[in-house]
């Protein structure tokens, strides 16, 4: 049996597969003019509803707004009654990423938007409170903090990090700008973390997931 990663038409059957609504093709548009990290793409999207359907999450927070594509995404998977928790140091994305959440006519008390860089909100935010941290922005925006993140989650919850196989930098040694060493740390510290069970899903940028055991 074959290991080997999909191929592009494989990639463009997967992408094609997780059919996005109206929103998420608007919030797409808008996000591709934004500065900052991608968005995720849509079977990446889909892996993280999915994700977020299986551990019937209702308190999510996702770093990084990417213009609202994974939020969308997210909430598709989140209970009813969940709320998403966003923050972002950049204004501009974080406006794009609540017209993108009224437009697909999500009640304003389904989500959370927060201003500020990853360090100055994890304090305020409250440890083993969440089901699944979604890192949606670039790794240096918060590799040095992964283990306040991972404390975030509760036992049995995960952690998903969208993009590290963009660009396939991280597995070329000549690669060593700092976005990819953040990643290279990133990585490092979830294979090794010990209360972590961890995978890279060879999908889109690439998602690094991990389920909290203990």
């Amino acid at each position: 049996m074959s290991t080997e990663a999909p191929g592009r038409d494989g990639a463009a059957y997967a992408d094609r597969f997780a059919a996005e609504t109206p929103a998420l093709i608007s919030a797409r548009a808008r996000a591709a003019r934004l500065t900052g990290a991608p968005p995720v793409t849509p079977a990446e999207g889909a892996t993280l509803a999915v994700l977020a359907a299986g551990a019937a999450a209702r308190t999510v927070v996702s770093i990084g707004s990417g213009g609202g594509v994974a939020g969308l995404w997210l909430l598709e998977g989140m209970r009813p009654d969940g709320v998403l928790t966003v923050l972002d140091s950049d204004a501009e994305a974080l406006r794009a990423t609540r017209r993108a959440f009224a437009e697909a006519g999500h009640p304003p008390g389904r989500t959370r938007m927060i201003f500020g860089t990853t360090g100055e909100v994890l304090p305020r935010l409250s440890s083993g409170a969440y089901d699944m941290v979604v890192c949606a922005g670039a790794p240096t925006q918060y590799a040095v903090h992964l283990d306040a993140l991972v404390e975030l989650v509760r036992v049995g919850g995960t952690v998903a990090c969208h993009g590290l196989l963009d660009g396939d930098r991280i597995a070329d040694p000549r690669a060593r700008d700092d976005q990819t060493a953040a990643w290279r740390d990133v990585a490092r510290a979830v294979r090794e973390h010990e209360d972590l069970t961890s995978a890279v899903l060879p999908i889109g940028a690439g998602l690094l997931v991990a389920t909290r055991r203990r």
